[in-house]
């Protein structure tokens, strides 16, 4: 009984996941941030520079001057304190773009909380190299993770910057 309890759980958590990924993709597809094959696509009004700025009637935005360097690095987050134990990220950045996440630190108050971060950890970093920001969709089941996570990973972007 313990198994098959145990077994569709893990299927539930993962058709969470699935459809939480679903509704991200297609709030993201209404809102003009990406096309319906789920890549960047300009703003509704038009298309927008790296400044955000839209230009009115779909015609290009002029172009912003360039900024002296792109933010390149390894930049470490702040430790945040959840509730199930201190969660710590780094992020790499090279040529203006998030290449890489790494948890330093997740929640680790006991075996449960070990075992959500480590399932919760994988999808984040995916996430988060998918928005190139740490503005993505909370993991269910993971609430503390995510958002210590998304925390630490905010600080290593202001402190690159980015």
């Amino acid at each position: 009984m313990r198994k098959r309890a145990s077994a569709f759980a893990a299927l539930a958590s993962v058709a969470v996941l699935a459809a939480g990924w679903e509704l991200g993709v297609q709030a993201g597809v209404q809102a003009g941030v990406l096309s319906p094959a789920g890549t960047a696509a300009g703003t509704a009004a038009g298309t927008s520079d790296s400044s955000g700025a839209a230009s009115p009637g779909g015609a290009p935005a002029a172009a912003a001057p360039a900024a002296a360097a792109a933010p390149s690095g390894t930049f470490t987050g702040s430790a945040v304190q959840t509730r199930f134990g201190p969660v710590q990220v780094s992020v790499t950045i090279a040529g203006g773009a998030i290449t890489d996440v790494t948890a330093l630190r997740l929640t680790d108050r006991d075996g449960k909380s070990v075992a959500i971060s480590n399932r919760a950890a994988p999808v984040l970093r995916e996430e988060v190299l998918s928005a190139q920001s740490a503005s993505v969709q909370n993991i269910g089941g993971a609430t503390y993770t995510t958002e210590g996570y998304l925390q630490s990973l905010q600080s290593a972007l202001d402190a690159a910057n980015f």
